[in-house]
């Protein structure tokens, strides 16, 4: 029985698979900065910290049942350029979402806004599969060994999971985190969506990882300023009543 489980998901032990995981896992956490940011600004739109951290570990619980289901559909699903054109169109439109959202007092632009975990379960769910529709391309390159490509997903979801409740805090702390976050993911939507129109105009991973490296520095480059506090009032002097007071004879 597990003879016949290890031969489809072609478990063979080699000298080479540790490396091959190793750089498995870095790629995943490598290209999951920008879906860790989109997906912190997503659960940031509960307004509350105990429901953001729920919404983060439902939402990857279901987001890692169908990064798998994915990857075993792989070969199926690369056949077919709607799955990549619904994952650019996706992706873009949250883009749109948010740059033309209401601006705060400071011009800042802000994700959707919900208000119970069953509205944004399946918001996180859904991005981060239109992601992996951008990375199961790269995953299935380095290595032919399903177990390995199941491995290297399994860690970089907990990854993932671990960045984006970092990108939580970081938003409330840069200022221009959220929008450089957004950026990076209209590049993936348009990466997918060039794949769709002529792959050979696809920019090699390099360049997307420096673009990414470059608008995130962006982001992490302004502080949001910490707020006065208010200045603590003055003790007035007592006066002295010196009516009535006699001088000694």
């Amino acid at each position: 029985m597990l003879d016949r489980i290890f031969d489809y998901l072609h478990f063979h032990f080699s000298i080479e698979a540790p490396i091959v995981l190793l750089v498995l896992i870095f790629l995943e956490a490598v290209l999951s900065a920008d879906n860790a940011i989109a997906l912190a600004a997503i659960a940031q739109g509960l307004e509350n910290k105990k429901l953001e951290q729920q919404a983060l570990n439902l939402g990857l619980v279901v987001a890692y049942v169908l990064r798998i289901t994915l990857l075993l559909t792989a070969t199926w699903v690369q056949q077919f350029w709607q799955f990549e054109l619904l994952g650019a169109a996706y992706l873009l439109w949250l883009v749109f979402q948010h740059f033309t959202s209401a601006e705060d007092e400071e011009h800042h632009h802000h994700g959707p806004r919900f208000t119970s975990l069953l509205q944004v379960i399946p918001v996180i769910a859904l991005t981060d599969l239109a992601f992996s529709l951008d990375s199961v391309t790269t995953a299935i390159a380095v290595s032919k060994e399903t177990w390995l490509v199941l491995t290297g997903t399994t860690i970089g979801i907990v990854t993932l999971r671990f960045m984006a409740g970092l990108f939580i805090r970081w938003l409330d702390e840069y200022k221009n985190l959220e929008d450089a976050g957004y950026i990076t993911v209209a590049l993936v939507g348009l990466r997918l969506l060039i794949r769709v129109i002529n792959e050979d105009l696809v920019p090699p991973q390099w360049i997307m990882i420096s673009a990414i490296a470059l608008i995130l520095t962006w982001g992490f480059s302004q502080r949001n300023l910490p707020e006065s506090l208010p200045e603590a009032p003055t003790p007035e002097k007592s006066e002295v009543n010196v009516e009535g007071l006699g001088t000694r004879d």
